[in-house]
């Protein structure tokens, strides 16, 4: 039994179809994200899955029960909004009980749940402070707690960190990871934020128009994206894109000058695809000084981007705007000319009609 199922949903709003047959089967524990653009239909789905919306077409179970009718309040969920959504009124300990309360729970079970909470998020001292006196982090917490005392069998999180400063996002990221590990609860989770979607995830559904384009592990969509769309959607900076033409029985990619040896290429079958596009990723990439047939792009320095721990340097390559991550000691000089070893195991190959991995 899944813990969370999600059957041939579709969502329209007038004639505009928002959600197009989705399925999803979330498994009991897992931490699952939802990531795509604005306006791809992740959140959408979360308020579907919430409650909060009414399908047109499709089933949702959670926890083997059909809630596709059910109200929010029965379906075993709990949701942390991006907005915190506190009563200023309210001490923090009255917002996290006040759900509780309204439930009937006797007034000791919920003194235990909250200092339960309060404890695994560390916000203990805060109980008796309202909203106004707390910084952006310490409201997320307690937007946090308030769905962790329900004790419910899945949490709902709607960008719960996109208002918060970079440092402040990155410490709760490890924050909600251990929290995971601790509960063991199903988790669904919507970002844009590519990072937070592979630093936290189990799997990732990439969606895109209403459709999720690739579900699977963070390491999996990272190096063998299912489509163009993930390739570029997933890395930062981008994936480097060439189209060119396989050519030789689909031995050889071919663009410009360049003619690069597929063998070795993991991703399948290149046969019977005059165009492709060929996909490097910046780290996949090295800078030689002499070129190597079959395995080298020649390419000339334009600018160095130094990031701390590499640089990400851009170079000209066939007419072509290039990228490649180099140690920063190896930081070479603009105007320099150079050639890019290409590690075509870690590649990746769309057919140029479909833009399906090859």
């Amino acid at each position: 039994m899944h813990s969370v199922s999600v059957k041939n949903l579709t969502l329209k709003f007038g004639s505009a179809e928002v959600l197009k047959n989705l399925n999803l089967d979330v498994e009991e524990g897992e931490f699952i994200v939802l990531l795509g653009p604005s306006g791809c239909g992740k959140s959408t789905l979360l308020n579907c899955l919430a409650g909060l919306l009414e399908l047109t077409e499709g089933q949702i179970h959670i926890k083997g029960k059909n809630v596709t009718w059910a109200e929010p309040s029965e379906r075993g969920i709990g949701m942390v909004f991006q907005s915190y959504a506190l009563y200023p009124q309210m001490t923090v300990r009255g917002n996290m009980s006040f759900g509780l309360k309204i439930a009937g729970l006797p007034k000791d079970e919920i003194a235990k749940r909250v200092e339960r909470a309060s404890e695994i998020l560390q916000i203990g001292p805060l109980l008796d402070r309202k909203p106004g006196a707390l910084s952006g982090g310490q409201r997320q917490r307690v937007a946090i707690g308030r769905a962790l005392v329900r004790e419910v069998d899945v949490f709902l999180f709607d960008e719960p960190l996109s208002n918060l400063d970079a440092k402040l996002r990155s410490e709760l990221r490890v924050e909600l990871k251990r929290l995971h590990n601790r509960l063991k609860n199903t988790m669904i989770y919507v970002t844009h934020d590519q990072i937070e979607a592979l630093t936290l995830a189990d799997r990732i559904a990439i969606m895109r128009g209403g459709i999720i384009q690739q579900l699977d592990a963070p390491q999996t969509i990272y190096n063998r994206p299912a489509n163009l769309f993930v390739a570029g959607f997933i890395g930062s900076p981008a994936m480097n894109f060439i189209k060119g033409a396989t050519v030789d029985g689909g031995k050889r990619f071919q663009f410009g000058n360049v003619s690069l040896d597929l063998a070795g290429y993991e991703g399948g079958a290149i046969l019977d695809r005059p165009k492709a596009i060929l996909g490097l990723r910046p780290e996949h990439l090295t800078m030689v000084d002499e070129a190597i047939a079959g395995h080298t792009i020649p390419a000339v320095v334009e600018i160095d981007e130094p990031m701390g721990a590499d640089s990400l340097v851009w170079l000209l390559a066939e007419g072509r705007q290039m990228s490649v991550r180099v140690p920063v000691e190896h930081r070479p000089a603009p105007g320099k000319q150079v050639h890019l070893r290409v590690d075509i195991a870690k590649a990746s190959l769309f057919d140029e009609t479909n833009e399906l991995r090859i």
